[in-house]
């Protein structure tokens, strides 16, 4: 076979490979799920909100592994709040590469809100991010995973069941809320589209000059508190995403991806 032939046939496999769309995929624990899936032959949309060069180079450097393989799409969450806007959003998504196989809902606010200090700007944009866009992106999007008998993959968090983080009480509500829609969309999307959760603990920590950066000894105190004694890795949670998308017979699951941090913990700030 010449190489014309063989460039021909890259390229025809390519279009038929499955698409996936990952929210807040720039960076960290969503990049890591595009990058995986991209290594199993997945053609991905990245989106963001704020970090449109990270998202960019993501994509170039996908797009130099395989030609036309990543796109961008970047948009406000808020964009759920108004028909018109959503539909726009929805349309660029199977537009990209006419079809959407998996839905990965990764995008995430998470800080804290002290009781006392609780207010409507904080409440609005934590149940947004955290369960509000997950529930209308899954609805808007449903019709082409119906079309191709995908699945949707949230990202929730172990302390969104019984263990609640300290003063981060909407955020804790949000996530919960998300939850029991992973497991309501499982049996209402049955058995066209298959939903499954992961639940990361503690599998990245925050960046150093952010407002929720962590003190080398509160580090020491958290690894110690995890029975694998270690830090996770964005790439655990990824590895795990993709295990649900091939369990073609798991709907409303889902995997805590902790180190079994959850087996020891009560509960409390981190």
């Amino acid at each position: 076979m010449n190489q014309e032939a063989n460039a021909y046939q890259a390229e025809n496999m390519n279009n038929q490979a499955p698409v996936m769309l990952v929210t807040g995929s720039a960076r960290r624990i969503g990049a890591a799920i595009v990058k995986a899936a991209h290594r199993q032959g997945y053609r991905v949309i990245i989106h963001c909100h704020r970090s449109e060069q990270d998202a960019n180079d993501l994509a170039d450097h996908l797009n130099d592994i395989r030609a036309n393989s990543a796109k961008v799409i970047v948009a406000d969450l808020t964009i759920v709040n108004d028909g018109m806007a959503l539909d726009s959003f929805v349309g660029s998504i199977i537009e990209a590469f006419g079809q959407l196989d998996v839905l990965v809902h990764n995008a995430s606010r998470f800080y804290p809100s002290p009781l006392g200090s609780i207010n409507h700007a904080q409440w609005d944009e934590l149940l947004l991010t955290n369960a509000k866009a997950p529930l209308l992106l899954s609805q808007a999007l449903l019709p082409y995973l119906k079309q191709q008998q995908g699945c949707i993959i949230s990202l929730l968090d172990i302390h969104a069941h019984d263990r609640p983080f300290n003063n981060y009480t909407v955020y804790n509500m949000a996530k919960a809320a998300h939850r029991m829609m992973v497991q309501s969309l499982a049996l209402e999307m049955a058995p066209e589209v298959r939903v499954n959760g992961v639940a990361p603990g503690v599998n990245i920590l925050p960046e150093t000059d952010s407002d929720q950066a962590l003190e080398p000894t509160l580090q020491h105190s958290i690894v110690d508190s995890i029975p694998l004694q270690r830090i996770g890795k964005p790439e655990d949670i990824a590895h795990s995403v993709l295990y649900l998308i091939q369990a073609s017979y798991v709907t409303g699951q889902i995997i805590d991806v902790d180190g079994g941090r959850g087996l020891t913990l009560a509960g409390g700030k981190y």
